[in-house]
């Protein structure tokens, strides 16, 4: 069974920082894509980023780009997304997500397995 289990989001001013991580099943860690996608109250889900298992390749969304990183630990099998100059419009549970296919998807449709998501919130 695919376990994916976030952590590390809680309250934060803007312009602040805050690290999620994601730890898996070594399995999934080896030969998944991992991805970060976000939602908001009121809003659809939005891709954030991800990163390919066999190059380290990484993608992100044009909104974060330049904030955010996503990387990984290979001897704890956990993806983390570091997240830098948060801004307000940042808030929103962030979801870790993995995806068996090459390279770097970013439609959710692409993830088979989702975590259950951490509340991210940040004040102006």
């Amino acid at each position: 069974q695919l376990l994916l289990v976030e952590s590390g989001g809680e309250p934060v001013q803007a312009g602040g920082s805050l690290r999620l991580s994601c730890a898996t099943t070594e399995l999934v860690f080896k030969t998944y894509a991992m991805g970060w996608f976000r939602q908001a109250p009121g809003k659809d889900r939005e891709f954030v980023g991800v990163i390919s298992r066999i190059f380290g390749q990484t993608s992100y969304a044009d909104s974060v780009k330049g904030r955010f990183t996503i990387s990984s630990d290979t001897a704890k099998n956990t993806v983390y997304l570091q997240m830098n100059n948060l801004k307000p419009e940042d808030t929103a549970v962030y979801y870790c997500a993995a995806a068996r296919t090459g390279g770097t998807p970013s439609r959710g449709a692409d993830f088979g397995t989702w975590g259950q998501g951490t509340q991210v919130t940040i004040s102006s």
